[in-house]
């Protein structure tokens, strides 16, 4: 099915700050408009303090969901095996189960069963290239294990060295660039316009910072709306949403395991996403809405107020890249074609009455990307009494 729904991003609709946030990646430069709420003002103070203090960004968990990568699933299960490595070489007490490594096809049903678009989610019509979820699930068990939530470390993370700290988290990062490349290549092969890449923005060490009474209401305001060159206040905190549990196991009935395993929004960090698939909306697309009709239907079924604002039912929509200064208000086609040749980020800065700057100029083409993020991650440990 072609999406033939026009784009209209929403900054038109809202205030925006006098700041502007601007990209420059490699060959493009994007400006970005804050909405001028009162969690706009405090998000771009606290990106002021991610790039004044010169924290690293991290690049290896970036652009997700771009089918174009150099890092496919292939380079995706190298990478998750290596840090595998790292993680049962470390002698933990008490013990952890040896973790088991990873191949495609753990993560992807092959692309000579029969592949292409099912009616009324008869999937298992056509599984060709599609996600297997036992992998993903399994490999989010282990991390939620040895890392621990935020506000609860885990002993294993707590006792473990900083190589296997930083391989820890690499098992969070890869799960969710894997399922959002695997997504996003089986639909470059059935239907290209409903990739959904994005990009994940985030720095080592970050703050977090406790959403306050009022900035509940923003997740009500825009519910799970996605718009092409829209920005997302970051999930900076670990657990799943009552949203991808709906999504991913298939609107279980709710048992206290699995209620134990959600996390609710709380935090806002300086860090944010950006949605580079096509605008998709509940008021322009009927199967938007049905899928909300049944999230909704589900949330009542297991004693979930869908009303219930600090539920964090919902992206919190922060601000909108300025698509005609930068592409013209091309179709989304046409900046993913301009966007897969820019998978990296050369600075960020913001403007207004004072600019605040950080220049980022490694790649993941350097040869030393893995120790930068290493040594910092070393740094946050160390000032944090996290060991």
């Amino acid at each position: 099915m072609q999406n033939t729904e026009q784009t209209v991003p929403s900054t038109e609709e809202h205030k925006t700050l006098y700041e502007n946030i601007v990209i420059q990646y490699d060959n493009k430069q994007v400006r970005i408009h804050l909405y001028d709420t009162p969690l706009g003002k405090r998000f771009i103070e606290a990106l002021k303090d991610n790039l004044d203090k010169e924290r690293i960004l991290e690049k290896n968990f970036c652009f997700l969901g771009w089918a174009d990568s150099k890092r496919d699933l292939k380079y995706l299960c190298a990478e998750l095996n290596s840090n595998i490595a790292q993680i049962n070489s470390f002698k933990f007490n008490p013990e952890y189960p040896k973790l088991k490594s990873f191949d495609p096809i753990d993560f992807q049903f092959p692309g000579a069963l029969p592949t292409g678009l099912t009616g009324n989610n008869h999937a298992y019509l056509k599984p060709g290239l599609r996600l297997k979820h036992d992998a993903c699930n399994l490999l989010h068990r282990y991390f939620e294990e040895l890392q621990g939530t935020a506000w609860k470390i885990s002993d294993y993370y707590k006792q473990a060295d900083t190589e296997t700290k930083y391989a820890i988290r690499q098992l969070n990062n890869l799960c969710h660039e894997i399922e959002s490349w695997v997504l996003s290549y089986r639909k470059s092969v059935i239907d290209p316009e409903w990739m959904r890449p994005s990009q994940i923005t985030t720095f080592l060490n970050a703050p977090r910072h406790d959403l306050h009474e009022e900035d509940y209401e923003l997740f009500k305001e825009n519910r799970y709306d996605r718009e092409l060159g829209g920005v997302y206040l970051h999930w900076s905190q670990v657990g799943k949403t009552l949203y991808e549990v709906f999504r991913d196991e298939h609107a279980p009935v709710m048992t206290e395991a699995m209620c134990s395993e959600i996390n609710h929004q709380k935090y806002y960090s300086g860090e944010f996403d950006i949605e580079w698939g096509d605008t998709i909306t509940e008021d322009t697309h009927p199967f938007k809405k049905k899928e909300m009709d049944e999230f909704r239907k589900w949330l009542k079924e297991n004693n979930y107020d869908w009303e219930d604002p600090k539920l964090a039912l919902g992206y919190i929509k922060i601000g909108q890249i300025d698509m005609k200064l930068a592409f013209q208000n091309k179709p989304f086609t046409e900046v993913y074609n301009v966007m897969k040749n820019n998978l990296n980020i050369a600075s960020i800065h913001t403007i207004g009455l004072r600019s605040w700057e950080n220049k980022f100029p490694y790649t993941l083409d350097s040869n030393d990307w893995k120790k930068i993020q290493i040594d910092n991650l070393k740094e946050g440990y160390e000032s944090r009494s996290m060991r």
